[in-house]
């Protein structure tokens, strides 16, 4: 059984005023370094993420061991939630969250432009 906000089958959300989705800050950056993270209940790498001279870099857990290789994801520009409350994910500080949708099985398929872009690009 999938979670609800990942069910393909689920009935779009309530609608939202424009202010609204401004008020979640998502931005572009470059994967500067992906390491294991054995110690996560949940299969999971331990990224730095480089998201421009005004954000610099910040820290992400991302549960995206099914599609991707650690040595594959240094250089790739993917999407992420910047104005989060840092969240403590075992020993690790997460600081953004890295954006995804879900495959037919539920495993995260990362999210980010289809041609590079400045990194610290805000989505719009």
């Amino acid at each position: 059984m999938t979670h609800k906000l990942h069910d393909a089958e689920a009935p779009p959300a309530d609608p939202i005023g424009f202010d609204q989705f401004l008020a979640v800050d998502i931005r572009v950056g470059t994967i500067v370094e992906a390491l294991p993270f054995p110690e996560a209940r949940k299969p999971a790498f331990k990224l730095r993420i480089d998201f421009g001279p005004v954000i610099g870099v910040r820290r992400s857990s991302a549960q995206i061991t099914e599609h991707y290789a650690l040595e594959d994801l240094v250089g790739r520009q993917v999407a992420a939630v910047v104005n989060f409350p840092p969240r403590q994910i075992g020993p690790f500080m997460s600081e953004v969250l890295t954006l995804g949708f879900p495959d037919a099985d539920g495993k995260v398929v990362l999210i980010g432009p289809s041609l590079p872009v400045p990194d610290g690009g805000r989505l719009f």
